[in-house]
């Protein structure tokens, strides 16, 4: 893991460590031969051959552009060139996190196991990375709720369900069509097969008294015996649809700012932000970490003290969902009685299903006390329990990073039918694709408004990207 006590830099470089020792080896060996006469001996003849053996795996090694690698895999990663000789202990444990990944990548290993590889990394990050997956050629594993990025950079599905493994050569969204037409046939196979076992016993019942046909009872009778059952896989949730409760009605500008800004003692997270969100907006806020997303989300709060002049306006009832909602739960409470709690109207009848859907299903998960749950865990009962509160703003701070894509999407479709205001801080791109219309893009010390989804951003923010390279 990252150690402190080096530079952000000098830790990453630590990805080619054994080239230096293999350096150091090389010339240790070279001294010795210097220092040795005894031209003619077995010893000398193979230290000769391990020396120009060690060099050789060297040189072929191409080591001259090591550091512009260093740099290009620490700024494709997030890090701005001022991080590159910070202190790694600065950094909070979402961006060691990243210094871990960039050792990694940089090592070149043979196959590169990741696991949910993107939870800490940013838009822009993330299809940095992508892109070097994509063009370094090896092998990848990848373990991840993050719908686009594994649709992107894999060729073949492998799904665990029901104690069985299945094998698809094709990515995310082709499996999904070929395992919806694996349900049917099974469907069908299981269909067919019930209705021949209940015409068997039938069979069985109506003659077993007959001695005319006892063979065909007990031929009967040992068939069923030896009859594999077949199995359908399980059902898909999201025949749960989550509807939030009705939103009161809010004044038509729920959040307004005029100059606003951020900053600690000399360091300027934003300033002057002017933006005006109407009710009814879907919004996201994008952009590298540590550029103030979730800083304005608490000025919007009123957690912490700011420039400028932010309004919330007239009947604002917000709902706030960041990380740390999980720690203000009760935990004498167990699952189930969290969201009894809280739960009105028609959803009551619902609550195991939408236990289910938030990966608690089975009664064992249900009637665990909060206290013995995990912080993924306690992260995504922390959700739901805001879900179904009457609010009229939702704000959402990387509210995907514990959910499975099942999910994602039962709580994606329930924002698009929510009739309240949504801000939502969020990497995950398909999560917002289709659920916002305006795009707050952080960044330089400024937050620039898009009219628009989140791929036509990407696009544009793309394409100025490689005309400002082209200048």
């Amino acid at each position: 893991m990252t150690e402190d006590g080096r530079t952000v830099f000098e830790e990453t470089a630590q990805a080619f460590t054994h080239l230096h020792q293999m350096e150091a080896e090389i010339d240790r060996l070279n001294r010795e031969l210097e220092t040795r006469t005894d031209y003619e001996s077995d010893s000398y003849m193979e230290l000769i051959e391990k020396v120009s053996a060690l060099s050789e795996k060297f040189y072929a090694i191409d080591t001259t552009n090591y550091e512009e690698d260093v740099e290009k895999a620490l700024l494709g990663l997030g890090f701005t060139r001022e991080d590159f000789a910070r202190q790694t202990s600065d950094f909070s444990g979402g961006w060691r996190m990243r210094i871990e990944l960039a050792k990694l990548l940089l090592q070149k290993p043979d196959v590169l196991l990741l696991d949910e590889p993107t939870n800490h990394l940013d838009i822009e990050s993330i299809q940095w990375l992508e892109d070097f997956l994509i063009n370094n050629g090896k092998a990848v594993i990848v373990i991840s709720h993050d719908r686009k990025f594994v649709d992107n950079i894999t060729t073949r599905t492998i799904e665990v369900t029901m104690g069985r493994i299945y094998d698809y050569k094709v990515n995310y969204s082709k499996y999904l069509e070929l395992r919806k037409e694996r349900r049917e046939q099974q469907q069908k196979a299981y269909d067919e097969q019930q209705k021949f076992i209940a015409e068997t016993r039938e069979f069985i019942e109506r003659f077993k008294g007959t001695y005319s046909k006892t063979l065909q009872v007990q031929s009967r009778v040992k068939m069923l015996e030896k009859l594999e059952l077949l199995e359908v896989d399980e059902e898909n949730t999201l025949a749960l649809r989550l509807k939030l409760p009705p939103s009161p009605r809010s004044g038509n500008y729920p959040v307004t700012m005029e100059g606003v800004g951020k900053t600690y003692g000399d360091h300027v997270v934003f300033k002057n932000a002017n933006l005006t969100i109407e009710r009814g907006d879907k919004v996201a806020f994008v952009g590298k970490n540590g550029e103030g997303k979730s800083t304005l989300v608490k000025c919007i709060m009123q957690e912490i003290e700011h420039e400028g002049t932010l309004t919330i306006g007239h009947n604002v009832q917000i709902g706030y969902f960041a990380q740390n909602q999980a720690s203000l739960l009760d935990e004498n409470l167990t699952v189930f009685q969290t969201i009894d709690d809280v739960a009105k109207g028609e959803i009551r009848n619902k609550i195991r299903d939408l236990l289910g859907a938030f990966m608690f299903g089975g009664p064992e998960e249900s009637m665990k006390k909060v206290k013995v749950l995990s912080g993924g865990e306690r992260t995504r009962l922390a959700m739901i329990k805001l879900l179904l509160e009457p609010v009229n703003l939702l704000i959402l701070d990387e509210p995907t990073n514990h959910l499975d894509m099942k999910t994602k999407d039962i709580l994606k479709q329930a924002l698009m039918d929510f009739d309240g205001t949504l801000i939502v801080v969020s990497h995950d791109r398909d999560f917002l694709d289709g659920l916002v219309t305006k795009v707050y893009e952080f960044g330089n010390k400024r937050v620039t408004e898009h009219l628009s989804g989140i791929y036509e951003f990407l696009e544009k923010k793309r394409m100025d990207s490689l005309r400002e390279l082209e200048r």
